[in-house]
């Protein structure tokens, strides 16, 4: 790690104009709208050490681990030096607007295992973090969340928050170009762990809660297609068939077909 990233003094985030959970995108974007302002041509010989700073944070951030050491070392000089707000939070248990900044707070400065303990006791999915969070700080919370309920094998959980963000991203949108990314856990999710970790009847209800997220007719087709395996795997040969036609009406070139066309007769 570099001598400048050992430096918790200079808050990079603020320096760049982004937040502390900034996709690699946003770096990336927010560091050329800053130089383009400290070029030479503009800025003079007076920029030059602003450069080297911005260069600094740019190269900190947009690396994952030394990004990792940075927020760790910055974290550590502001709870000395600053108000702590963390304490401030956790000190209010029973204001569920609290609870809900201090898991945001948590997962931000990398303790994830607070802010899923916190959330759990809260009351996990049954608590409303939209009541008491800003839109957008909700739903870069739910994500972050999320992706912490997958790598710890609560698949479940972490495909409900998913659903939830891309119906709200659907409503009125704010990831934009992040969605992608979003929209990829989410199927990622459902293709390697969802099928196994699941028992049928609840399996299937999240298949069904993704056709109505707007995906294109190609991926429902798949959804629907993996419906009707698992209605056949239950002798529910009625539903199959029907899910089994829709799938083919929205891909008629459907692959992986032949064995539900055989127990079908479609």
């Amino acid at each position: 790690m570099s001598q400048n990233a050992q430096n918790p003094m200079t808050n990079y985030y603020e320096l760049l104009d982004i937040r502390q959970n900034a996709s690699a995108q946003d770096i990336k974007r927010a560091f050329r709208e800053q130089a383009k302002r400290l070029h030479p041509d503009i800025a003079g010989e007076t920029g030059a050490d602003k450069m080297r700073t911005l260069l600094a944070a740019y190269e900190t951030l947009s690396d994952r681990e030394r990004r990792f050491e940075y927020d760790k070392a910055y974290s550590r000089f502001t709870s000395k030096y600053r108000f702590d707000y963390r304490t401030f939070l956790k000190e209010r248990k029973e204001d569920p607007e609290s609870q809900s900044k201090l898991i945001f707070f948590e997962l931000l400065h990398l303790q994830e295992d607070t802010a899923l303990e916190i959330w759990q006791e809260q009351g996990g999915l049954d608590f409303p973090m939209e009541r008491y969070l800003d839109r957008e700080d909700w739903m870069d919370c739910s994500f972050l969340l999320a992706e912490e309920l997958i790598k710890r094998n609560s698949y479940y959980e972490g495909f409900v928050i998913l659903v939830q963000l891309i119906r709200e991203e659907r409503r009125r949108p704010y990831f934009k170009h992040f969605l992608e990314e979003v929209e990829g856990l989410l199927k990622e999710l459902v293709r390697l762990r969802l099928k196994t970790a699941l028992d049928t009847d609840l399996y299937l209800e999240c298949l069904e809660a993704l056709l109505g997220l707007g995906f294109n007719s190609p991926y429902e087709a798949r959804i629907l297609r993996s419906i009707a395996e698992t209605l056949v795997q239950i002798g529910d040969l009625k539903g199959a068939s029907k899910a089994f036609k829709e799938a083919l009406r929205k891909d008629p070139s459907l692959p992986n077909t032949v064995q539900l066309r055989r127990k079908l007769q479609v």
